[in-house]
């Protein structure tokens, strides 16, 4: 079955600059070789998606493999064959849950949480770099408006999920 053609739809001009300048970051963020500097200007021999688990559980207490995996939107087995991984390097270590025998909750080592902060801090410094031209203002405006445009297209996104699943 083809789904029914409908007319293009018209958006304002600002919108389709809006969603192109985030496809283009977007894209930047997820290519190999800006992972690639950021682990060289770090020193911290990780992979992209262990990078992702290593900053989540800098802000966060002790966590369950299936609530990071959640909180990632990933299947569970992704997150625990990273965390093997990151538990063979010292940064992340396994602690019984004292809720649920069955269960062990993960968190960073004293290595994991300097090296999630050399990731993040190559990570903003690269940002800071491409920014440096920009004023005070203008960077608060940028943080302002991002900020909310973030959560406002989360909660939107979240309310359609909950809409389509029903």
């Amino acid at each position: 079955m083809c789904p029914t053609k409908s007319a293009p739809i018209e958006h304002s001009p600002d919108l389709v600059r809006i969603e192109e300048g985030l496809g283009k970051i977007s894209y930047l963020i997820n290519r190999v070789r800006r992972h690639e500097w950021i682990r060289t200007s770090s020193g911290i021999p990780v992979d992209r998606a262990a990078a992702v688990i290593l900053r989540r559980l800098e802000e966060s207490e002790l966590l369950r493999p299936s609530e990071l995996a959640a909180q990632l939107e990933v299947e569970a087995p992704h997150v625990t064959r990273q965390v093997q991984g990151l538990e063979d390097l010292g940064y992340v270590s396994k602690v019984a849950d004292a809720g649920d025998r069955r269960a062990h909750l993960i968190g960073l080592t004293p290595s994991g949480r300097d090296a999630a902060r050399r990731i993040r801090n190559a990570s903003r410094s690269a940002l800071a770099g491409a920014l440096e031209s920009w004023s005070e203002a203008e960077l608060n405006d940028l943080a302002d408006l991002l900020t909310r445009m973030a959560d406002d297209y989360l909660a939107y996104a979240d309310q359609n999920i909950r809409r389509t699943s029903t």
